[in-house]
């Protein structure tokens, strides 16, 4: 896998299509600036409203345009274990260096659910497997208890915590195995999470800002806490803005106002209310990122 930030990578459309283009040009982005990782087909990637055949174009994209210079992962989680199952077998065909599986969502399920779940689809594949807790959106929430069950199924390395509760996450890393990754799922606690014994970000401002995310994350890793934290603190209000809205509407604004992307989503997601996106742009002059 990787230490550091790894960018949760947006899906750019124009008209409607996948803007293939504008991609390879966030990827390039992102390599130049020192992301460790390309998450692509996530929450930010608005996976939920992609096809089949659009998921495999993406993926190869991705891929292609990384060129091995940095590893890329691939969100195949869904509510049915079957379309899971099947996203993950495309995700790997296709030559993924991972997968991230969220937890199930709408119809949700029990902890024994979720680790018979993500057994049953990490039994699928020899690709290494991120576990993906976001609560906010799926309405489950992974136990620590099962985060250790799940660590013990071979190919499972990771989870990506995006709980907010840090209590929760120093007892995952109280019970799980030394080598066993716990990553941020929020960018305002990158910080907080290394001070957990963390490992990194699955970073959504790392579309705007790769550079200053890996520094804050390097920053920490070689011991220089004080300097990952004035990081931390200077984007605040910025990683605040981006989640005044739902992601990504916040972050595709921010790109487009960089000239990188079209500002379109796929509905249900609408464009950003102009009175936020105002003060979105305000504050990314006042940093300087445009």
């Amino acid at each position: 896998m990787f230490n550091g930030a790894g960018v949760a990578i947006v899906t750019p459309f124009n008209e409607g299509k996948i803007d293939f283009e504008a991609f390879e040009k966030l990827i390039d982005f992102q390599i130049e600036n020192n992301t460790q990782a390309l998450i692509v087909l996530g929450t930010t990637g608005e996976a939920s409203t992609q096809t089949y055949e659009e998921r495999e174009k993406l993926i190869s994209t991705a891929i292609e345009r990384a060129g091995g210079k940095i590893p890329v992962i691939v969100g195949t989680g869904s509510n049915s274990t079957q379309v899971a199952i099947e996203n993950t077998k495309q995700a790997e065909t296709l030559g993924a260096d991972g997968i991230l599986l969220v937890t199930p969502y709408y119809n949700k399920c029990t902890q024994k659910g979720l680790i018979e779940h993500f057994t049953t689809v990490a039994n699928v594949t020899s690709l290494p497997v991120i576990l993906y807790n976001v609560p906010s959106r799926t309405g489950v929430n992974i136990a620590p208890e099962t985060v250790l069950a799940m660590s013990k199924v071979k190919n499972v390395v990771a989870v990506k915590e995006a709980s907010g509760n840090i209590s929760q996450i120093l007892e995952i890393k109280r019970l799980v195995p030394k080598d066993f990754k716990i990553y941020s799922g929020n960018d305002d606690q990158v910080v907080p999470i290394f001070a957990c014994g963390g490992h990194g970000v699955i970073s959504v401002s790392s579309n705007a800002i790769p550079r200053e995310m890996q520094h804050m994350c390097q920053a920490f890793m070689d011991g220089n806490v004080e300097e990952a934290l004035r990081i931390q603190l200077l984007y605040k209000k910025f990683i605040d803005l981006l989640f005044c809205e739902v992601n990504p509407i916040p972050i595709k604004a921010a790109l487009n106002a960089m000239g990188y992307i079209k500002n379109e989503l796929r509905l249900p997601l609408t464009s950003m209310e102009e009175s936020n996106r105002i003060k979105l742009v305000d504050e990314m002059k006042k940093l300087g990122i445009i």
